[in-house]
């Protein structure tokens, strides 16, 4: 994915080298090779869990393939990250997913919604790629704003193995 820019902010991909530094929590190291400051919590063990679920080998592998479109969001006229949007590997079937978080300080100011509209764009631009798809609680509202607000539709529901139903939402190639 190359590096994207919104009317404020700055998509930049995420590479194998700043993975593994927040795989290791090494914050200085990874602000090194990102150009950016990391949010003060950053990197800790939930963004770890939560935002690079696949194993350091799997990433090494196949970065090309497990890191597909992942971006960290920055503040275009200063160098901080405030978030990432992440698709979960390169798509198969033509149907790319599509994951965002935005860190606390940084919230409610709709960078969310500019950050994830820019990169499913992005994704629906690519060869074979026919939807993008994301997935919420029911009761994550925050999240059901962003998904609504950049097109997306309530297509079904699936379960979650241990936090219950989740919503799938999904935006098609027009």
């Amino acid at each position: 994915m190359p590096a994207l820019t919104t009317d404020r902010l700055q998509l930049v991909p995420i590479s194998l080298d700043a993975i593994e530094a927040v795989l290791d929590h090494d914050k200085a190291r990874a602000e090194a090779v990102v150009g950016a400051r990391f949010p003060e919590q950053w990197p800790n063990d939930d963004l770890v869990a939560i935002g690079f679920p696949y194993s350091r080998a799997a990433l090494r592998a196949d970065p090309a393939t497990r890191l597909w479109g992942d971006s960290l969001v920055l503040m275009r006229d200063e160098p901080r990250v405030i978030g990432s949007v992440v698709f979960h590997g390169m798509p198969v079937g033509g149907i790319a997913e599509v994951a965002y978080s935005i860190e606390e300080t940084s919230r409610c100011r709709g960078y969310a919604v500019e950050a994830v509209e820019a990169c499913v764009n992005w994704a629906l631009a690519q060869p074979g790629i026919t939807a993008v798809q994301a997935t919420t609680f029911p009761w994550h509202f925050a999240s059901l704003g962003v998904i609504r607000r950049v097109g997306m539709v309530h297509v079904g529901n699936r379960d979650h193995d241990t936090l219950g139903e989740l919503l799938v939402f999904e935006r098609a190639r027009s």
